[in-house]
């Protein structure tokens, strides 16, 4: 006898729901707002781009590790 093949059902949610891509295009758009208009450093401490740089590695791993469903970048799995 044959073992009867399962299929998983998979949630999928829209890419504008990913905690992690709001993190990077949050993180981007500081970083592009900062080189091109230097607004934020009279605010920030000397060391802040080493913490960054160590921060949003360490929180895109714990967000991908958290994950648990694909993201669909079309109209798939839009409610």
């Amino acid at each position: 006898m044959e073992p009867i093949p399962v299929s998983r059902i998979v949630e999928v949610k829209p890419w504008w729901k990913s905690k992690t891509i709001w993190l990077n295009l949050i993180s981007a758009a500081l970083l592009a707002l900062e080189a091109q208009f230097g607004l934020l450093q009279p605010y920030l401490p000397g060391n802040v781009y080493a913490w960054f740089a160590v921060a949003l590695p360490v929180a895109n791993a714990i967000l991908r590790v958290i994950t648990s469903a694909p993201l669909s970048f079309g109209m798939a799995g839009v409610r």
